[in-house]
This record gives C-alpha cells, structure tokens and sequence, in this order.
C-alpha cells in the first residue's frame, strides 16, 4: 500500500511537472514585447517636418501613424489645404505598412490586374517614409500638400532626421 501511495505521488508530480512546462510555453508564444515610438518623439518629428516645409513656404499637413496604422500626431500647416490631412495619412499608412518610403513603393504599383494600389488606406506617391529600429517598422511619417512628393518626402525626412 506505501508503495502505492508512492508511485501515486510521483505520478501526480510529474503530471504536474508537465502541465506547468505547458503553461510557460504557451505564454512564451503567446506574449511579445515590441518597441513603439513615444508620443513626445513623435510630437517633435511632426513638428521638424512642418518647420521644414514651412521654411519653404510650403502649406502642408503631416501625420504621424503608429505601427498599426493609427493616427498619433496630425499638425495641419497655416493654409494646408483640405485634401492634405487624407493624403499625409494615407503615405504614413503605406510607409509604415511596407516599411519603405512610398516614393520607392510608388514603382511597385505599376502594371495591369491588381496591385499592392488596390489595399484599402494605402497612397503610392512620394511623402511617406518609415520610422524603423533594428530593421522593425514602428511608426510612419506622411506629408501632404507640396507642389510635388519628392519635397514632400524631404520635409518628412527632415522629422524622421530627429529621431536619430
């Protein structure tokens, strides 16, 4: 009968054992930590890009989108017009979604059938560029409004330069 109760015991111990290994896997999988961009950085690079277009004169709206796509800063320039807040949202969007500048993305679009311009949000002209660390997408730049996306993509560099 001791004996019984001993080999019980250890069954019951390593029953135990396993089931508690289980659990501990199951959140190793499960749970991730990711870096994000802060809000006080992400305030100072939306501010370094409109200083930059507003040097040169130019009326423009930048978004700042975290890594899921949202909008975390939106600064609408002195007489951005009203298109410009979609469209610096869309880049941002796109160059967070794709980690790469949209002017880059912009080539990739071309071509008959569908194509990454059919994705819902998306905005395949020069503007947006993405915030990475180690290589990892976590936040996007976008402006809208200059006469063209190239200055629209250096203005957002000229935030994206502050976060370095």
């Amino acid at each position: 009968m001791a004996m019984d109760l001993k080999k019980i015991a250890v069954a019951t111990l390593v029953v135990l054992s396993i089931g508690g290994g289980y659990a501990a896997a199951d959140q190793r999988t499960t749970t991730r930590t990711e870096k994000v961009l802060t809000i006080d950085a992400a305030i100072r690079a939306a501010q370094a890009t409109l200083d930059a277009a507003e040097k040169e004169n130019q009326r423009v709206t930048v978004a700042v989108v975290d890594r899921g796509g949202d909008v975390v800063v939106l600064l609408a320039g002195d007489g951005a017009g009203p298109q410009t807040e979609e469209s610096a949202r869309r880049k941002a969007f796109t160059a967070v979604s794709f980690n790469a500048p949209t002017s880059e993305l912009a080539g990739r679009v071309t071509g008959q059938g569908a194509t990454l311009r059919d994705i819902p949000g998306t905005l395949f002209l020069g503007g947006g560029v993405p915030v990475a660390v180690d290589g990892t997408s976590v936040a996007g730049i976008g402006v809208g409004g200059a006469p063209s996306g190239d200055l629209d993509e250096k203005y957002a560099k000229a935030g994206l330069a502050t976060l370095k």
